[in-house]
């Protein structure tokens, strides 16, 4: 089986406010990369946090993106490169996007090229919506990835 040479995983929960930030973000370049998606240009992967497991996502995948809400990221997003890096936690429950490539480079060698796209959040509690100024920011960063980063080579 063919796997994608993009992946582009949308981190965050839904039910806490801006954290649904990755998730949406996934939504939406679903809408408007989706002949990309039929192709088999693109896959899309979401879920709560990063874990171990995901390392073996990366296999066979020229670029990985992580998508995820930040309240350290300069409004609207940033986009930053990463590199593999052992996290200094002593738990694999909940890793950093640096740690999964680290994982990758030890089980199976070197890993794709990675970027992070943080979409600054605000507010995080349970129940909440998302916030006004994370509707805006997630505007951006969908328009930013569809038309430029979703097709770089």
């Amino acid at each position: 089986m063919t796997v994608a040479p993009l992946l582009v995983i949308g981190v965050g929960n839904p039910s806490r406010g801006d954290d649904a930030l990755g998730p949406l973000f996934l939504d939406r370049v679903a809408a408007a990369l989706g002949g990309d998606l039929a192709a088999g240009r693109i896959e899309l992967l979401t879920d709560f946090q990063l874990q171990i497991e995901h390392a073996l996502d990366l296999k066979g995948r020229r670029r990985v993106v992580f998508v995820d809400a930040s309240v350290a990221a300069e409004a609207p997003f940033s986009w930053e490169r990463v590199v593999a890096r052992r996290d200094e936690s002593a738990t694999t429950h909940a890793m950093s996007p640096a740690a999964v490539l680290a994982t990758y480079h030890a089980v199976v060698g070197d890993p794709p090229e990675a970027y992070v796209l943080g979409i600054r959040g605000e507010r995080f509690e349970l129940g909440e919506g998302l916030s006004a100024s994370a509707e805006a920011h997630l505007d951006a960063a969908v328009r930013f990835f569809v038309d430029r980063a979703a097709h770089e080579d």
